[in-house]
């Protein structure tokens, strides 16, 4: 495959990361590990939030980088541990009930009978390798001061996808399998189309800054001192584009622009707004974290799909991406496919929050860097991004587990088939879709 600029860029920075570990191979971390005599301090017992499964028991505490944690026991353990890695990235700082949240949607694992553990993150934001490290930390203070797990399976969800990934190569002896759902783990690419969103939203609305206010670069998101609410944006959204308003309501104005975006960018009307959201705030955090400097970048972009292309692409503002930049955040955030472990992804192929098709961009990398065969895909009809249902998840924990204890590999067409398999099941919460053929990135997001 031939790589654009922005790939090698990206590719560099991941090679940067590991080139500290290259004397002892290539999932070496350049990040110490947690030391083997914890540190750390043992979880309190406490009374456990809404929605955990009757009879376990909860455990708190705080790591020695600050961040909260949550460990469920379920009433009867099965061995296994499951670390969660939460999606986000939740800007501000980290609150404890965060958590909470998580265990409240993913109690079908407690009901599983396996126990659950779960980091808050030290940092707000979108800081991936620390993530990485506060997931590693958590599995570690339950090992110490909980119990020994037979088995140790690590859950990246949507962004989560993203930690787990790092995680996954950062510590690679301490994971037996890894699960990614909905997941980001297409690496900094995945953002891009966040930035064609607000440099084609600018093009149409001009209201994002407004012509009377001080004008920047639409790369860096949002200025650092901007008071601009979320409600702002949503109303300038509306006021351009109708957003808020049935279709009958719209002027013939804001349905044309906002067809142009959801034509040009692939996306459904509903998801403008989040999408218009994240390309403003959190590619603000992105910059900060970065230096003030964005990796972001639409220079020699095409963009298709409007009724005068010629005119969109003469007219869209563009950006240069920061070299420099491009390799801090690759560093951070990317990871190169060197999994040592069984992987099974699973993903919504109508999900308009993280598209499917980067599912493809962690097949690609797993092949490249040889683990081509410890990776089982599944696709879900759906386009439900945070949770299918609890049907979905037993099979795809099983799967994994028969794979890493057993050495029986999953197909997808026998994860499909042990859904309906559960008591109760119906054909309506077993959307499987075995013989989906997911397309490249590309298809969805403009390379550059």
């Amino acid at each position: 495959m031939t790589h654009h600029p922005r790939t090698a860029l990206v590719l560099l920075g991941s090679s940067l990361l590991l080139l500290a570990g290259c004397a002892t191979g290539p999932t070496t971390p350049q990040h110490a590990a947690p030391p083997q005599t914890s540190v750390e301090q043992a979880p309190t017992a406490q009374a456990c939030p809404a929605g955990v499964p009757e009879g376990a028991r909860c455990l708190r505490g705080q790591d020695s980088a600050k961040s909260h944690y949550l460990i469920v026991m379920p009433a009867k353990w099965s061995g296994v541990l499951v670390v969660h890695a939460h999606g986000g990235p939740s800007l501000g700082e980290p609150k404890t009930t965060r958590a909470d949240e998580d265990i409240k949607r993913w109690a079908i694992t407690v009901k599983e009978g396996h126990a659950w553990a779960g980091s808050v993150f030290r940092q707000g934001g979108f800081a991936v390798t620390t993530a990485a490290e506060d997931t590693e930390r958590v599995r570690r203070i339950f090992v110490d001061h909980v119990a020994k797990p037979r088995v140790t399976l690590l859950h990246g969800q949507s962004w989560g996808g993203m930690v787990a990934s790092r995680a996954a190569e950062m510590y690679p002896k301490s994971w037996a399998g890894v699960l990614l759902t909905s997941g980001v783990v297409a690496g900094p690419a995945t953002y891009d189309f966040r930035l064609d969103l607000r440099a084609i939203y600018q093009h149409l609305c001009n209201n994002l800054p407004r012509p009377d206010e001080p004008a920047y670069s639409l790369a860096i998101g949002l200025p650092a001192d901007s008071k601009l609410t979320n409600a702002d944006l949503t109303a300038r959204a509306d006021e351009c584009l109708g957003v808020r308003k049935p279709a009958a309501q719209r002027t013939p104005e804001q349905a044309r622009k906002l067809k142009t975006i959801v034509d040009v960018l692939k996306i459904p009307e509903s998801s403008v707004v989040g999408h218009l959201n994240w390309g403003t705030f959190t590619l603000r955090d992105v910059v900060a974290k970065n230096g003030g400097v964005s990796p972001f970048g639409n220079a020699g972009v095409r963009y298709v799909g409007s009724a005068d292309d010629a005119a969109l692409n003469a007219a869209v503002p563009r950006f240069k991406a920061d070299p420099a930049a491009v390799a801090r955040f690759a560093a951070d955030v990317d990871h190169a496919g060197r999994f040592a472990v069984p992987v099974i992804s699973a993903h919504g192929i109508n999900d308009a929050t993280v598209f499917v098709e980067g599912s493809d961009t962690l097949r690609q990398r797993m092949v490249a860097a040889g683990n081509g065969e410890r990776l089982v895909q599944n696709f879900v009809d759906s386009a439900e991004h945070s949770y299918w249902g609890d049907a979905y998840y037993p099979p795809l924990f099983n799967a994994l587990l028969a794979w890493v204890e057993k050495g029986q590999k999953p197909t997808p067409a026998g994860i499909a088939a042990s859904c309906l398999q559960q008591p109760g099941a119906a054909a309506k919460d077993c959307r499987f879709l075995p013989g989906y053929v997911n397309k490249p990135l590309a298809s969805r997001i403009y390379p550059r």
